[in-house]
């Protein structure tokens, strides 16, 4: 099993270098290259050169810290056309930049329209059509999961368009921050787990209230109906996740995948943070 980290709590206020010096420094040889603006940003095209590849390298040598996965969100899925083929183009270059790294797994969400699943799945089909060749010669794998607000939000649709895109090189990343998206409010972690558990590789830890709960009234938005959701990466033991049942299914399947310390909520916090979830990670995995 490998256990890493998304820096995510460092990305808007440390600089690169610093960043993998702090996963070092919190405990980890393994680092989630997760979006950031100066590497790779949400729907943007990489500003990424040959040296900053270099450097990245050089910084995760000198601190110890390999990368167990580049993960790029682009809008692959957009029924948009003109978005689209930005999406592919910037998926095309985050590839060789994931290959230049010497990385062999990327990692993702569906990125498509929520009010448009079935012009967003043609979308994400033709997508994956144009890249698929693409990471077989480069030799990289691929994991995806689905996200609040996103044409996949159940984790039962999730699985059903990994299996039918029918590639042993693309698995499934389980967020745990999402399990109330997952089915709709219910949390069943063990039911979740269990319909995924033969594509399961990658798992990423952080706790969340149920967005059903109270009757829908445990978050209030105004106005009442906006076309929003709302979820949040805190640590284990703060939010509504069956974090028992998680660890012991995971334990029951003999894991052997990713786990990934997915907190995001205490950037002015970050050490304390990551000894709470680390222990969580810990004590329920036996490692």
């Amino acid at each position: 099993m490998i256990l890493a980290y998304d820096p995510s709590h460092y990305r808007d206020n440390t600089g690169l270098k610093e960043t993998i010096d702090n996963v070092a420094r919190l405990g980890y040889e393994y680092v989630e290259l997760s979006p950031r603006k100066d590497f790779i940003w949400f729907y943007e095209y990489p500003k990424v050169d040959k040296q900053l590849i270099k450097d990245l390298k050089r910084y995760c040598s000198d601190a110890g810290v390999k990368i167990s996965s580049v993960l790029p969100v682009q809008q692959w899925s957009s029924p948009d056309e003109l978005e689209r083929q930005s999406a592919v183009r910037n998926w095309k270059r985050c590839i060789e930049i994931t290959s230049e790294l010497g990385v062999d797994l990327m990692n993702s969400e569906f990125a498509g329209d929520k009010s448009r699943p079935t012009e967003s799945e043609a979308s994400f089909i033709r997508s994956m059509d144009e890249l698929m060749p693409i990471f077989e010669k480069e030799g990289i794998k691929l994991n995806l999961q689905s996200h609040p607000n996103d044409f996949i939000e159940l984790n039962t649709e999730a699985v059903r368009m990994i299996r039918g895109l029918d590639k042993d090189w693309i698995k499934l990343v389980y967020s745990v921050a999402h399990a109330f998206f997952y089915d709709d409010g219910k949390g069943d972690i063990a039911q979740q787990l269990d319909e995924a558990k033969d594509l399961l590789a990658h798992v990423l830890i952080a706790d969340t209230m149920n967005h059903k709960a109270a009757f829908g009234l445990r978050y209030i938005v105004n106005p009442p109906n906006a076309n929003v959701t709302i979820h949040q990466h805190l640590n284990p033991g703060e939010g509504e996740v069956d974090f028992e049942t998680l660890y012991r299914k995971l334990r029951e399947f003999k894991f052997d995948g990713i786990v990934t310390n997915s907190v995001f909520a205490y950037p002015d916090k970050a050490d304390w943070s990551n000894e709470v979830t680390l222990k969580s990670i810990r004590d329920g995995l036996n490692i």
